[in-house]
């Protein structure tokens, strides 16, 4: 049976305030932190469930003039419904803080096992690979450009499927755009050269992400990103030896430097990708229905068990704070 991606759903907000107050959960250790905030592991007391709270500090999130973002990802994702994207089951805010309250991916970051592995197999690469193809495909079936693809943003649940997580950078680009962001050493070069870019800087980065997993580095780096923008631009690819042939012509294909070449954004578009014999014998719908078994398998003991992610310090923050807040406030509308 040929695989036919599902159908984008209408642009309307499905219903959010599953979960609006922050005194139904019992916030436990943190599972990753960020420039404005960090991720928590929340219980709902009410039930052995158990949710990741992503909480952002409303004062460093105006400092770093990240307004913008943060509003864009409230927005974008309570519109997505993608079996390999983090889903949002609500969203609200206090005096001091905004809370996202999302699926919890117990199997942890997809970083952290390649940085264990020190780089994956063939067929690790492929099987991750083509879940976030799909995953690709459906945001751009929706003019949603994702713009940070990379390991770090890969959570897998418990059963080892990709979930992808953090969409501040996503945007909906139904032509193009000219913001400058995203990790350096996943920037397309039009990104860089601020010439505009569109939806296949996603493509661009599926390429780089590829290349890690199965070199365990990116294609381009240097100490400093600006040193990285400068490799990005000169284009000069290297492939260790262990590398087939299919996944360099792959990979060239995708780190084509000019968009319009790129594969992924010529006439077939996603399916140009799928039809790649690098590809070959992906069952795209045993994917799409998670029934193949991942090649990772987490270690999970119970529903909030969260070895799998790293120790990070704690901090006593003031959560649930009533009263004004104490700079003009632009998140009315979170």
């Amino acid at each position: 049976m040929t695989y036919r991606p599902p159908p984008p759903p209408p642009l309307l907000d499905r219903p959010l305030q599953l979960f609006n107050n922050l005194n139904d959960f019992q916030l436990l250790r943190t599972l990753g932190t960020g420039t404005f905030g960090r991720v928590r592991l929340a219980k709902y007391k009410d039930a052995d469930k158990f949710f990741a709270m992503k909480i952002m500090k409303k004062v460093d999130v105006i400092k770093y003039k990240q307004e913008r973002h943060v509003m864009n990802e409230r927005w974008l994702l309570s519109k997505l419904n993608f079996p390999f994207i983090i889903r949002l089951y609500g969203a609200f805010q206090d005096a001091k803080n905004l809370y996202l309250l999302l699926e919890y991916a117990i199997g942890g970051e997809l970083y952290s096992y390649l940085r264990r592995a020190g780089r994956f197999s063939l067929p690790t690469t492929k099987f991750y690979a083509s879940e976030i193809m799909m995953t690709i495909e459906y945001l751009h079936s929706m003019n949603i450009a994702y713009r940070d693809l990379k390991p770090e943003n890969l959570l897998l649940d418990g059963k080892g499927h990709v979930k992808v997580s953090d969409f501040g950078f996503a945007k909906h680009v139904p032509d193009r755009t000219w913001t400058l962001c995203g990790t350096p050493e996943y920037l397309a070069p039009e990104i860089i050269a601020n010439k505009g870019h569109g939806k296949a800087v996603d493509w661009w980065a599926l390429g780089v992400l590829i290349y890690e997993m199965l070199a365990g580095y990116p294609p381009y780096y240097d100490q400093t990103p600006f040193k990285t923008y400068e490799k990005i631009l000169a284009g000069n690819l290297h492939f260790p030896a262990h590398f087939d042939p299919i996944s360099v012509d792959l990979i060239q294909r995708l780190l084509h430097p000019d968009p319009i070449k790129r594969l992924g954004n010529l006439q077939g578009g996603a399916q140009d990708i799928r039809r790649h014999p690098w590809f070959a014998g992906v069952d795209w719908n045993g994917l799409f229905r998670r029934t193949i078994m991942a090649p990772i398998q987490p270690r999970v003991t119970h529903s909030g068990d969260c070895g799998n992610f790293d120790r990070y310090p704690e901090e006593s923050s003031d959560f649930g704070s009533s009263g004004a807040s104490a700079t003009e406030d632009p998140f009315k509308s979170f």
